[in-house]
């Protein structure tokens, strides 16, 4: 039986600029940076409150997973925020949308009240999209 999830991966155009973005912009901490040889790279990272999960920003390349024409694909869909998402949380939504608005993140939703909490969308440097959720409180 299946515990638990370790790795995910959020596909990303240039991985210098996902560290900055992830690490510098976003507050995760790095859990590894390694060289695997061939210019590939095992970078990962993790929220600061969840580092038992660890995201892999996977440079889009060709070799070992693509294919020239399958890795161009790829980052076209990554670029026009096609590919894939993410939820993040917070618990105060309000001051980190403000925090990462001075920092230069696009948002295209500023928090809003939803059925399941509030809700802001903001995309990442390599045009991946996530959304920025408040649960509501019960109290």
């Amino acid at each position: 039986m299946i515990s638990k999830m370790s790795h995910v991966s959020i596909y990303v155009l240039n991985q210098e600029s996902a560290y900055r973005f992830y690490v510098d912009i976003l507050g995760f901490k790095v859990v590894t940076d390694a060289p695997m040889g061939e210019g590939m790279r095992w970078l990962t990272v993790s929220p600061p409150e969840q580092p038992d999960l660890e995201i892999t920003l996977m440079a889009i390349a060709e070799g070992m997973m693509f294919t020239k024409e399958t890795a161009e694909q790829m980052r076209n869909l990554v670029k026009k925020g096609t590919f894939g998402f993410g939820v993040f949380e917070c618990r105060d939504i309000y001051a980190t949308f403000e925090e990462l608005k001075s920092k230069g993140v696009e948002f295209s939703k500023e928090p809003t009240k939803e059925f399941y909490g509030i809700e802001a969308l903001f995309k990442d440097d390599s045009g991946n999209w996530f959304s920025l959720g408040q649960k509501e409180k019960t109290e």
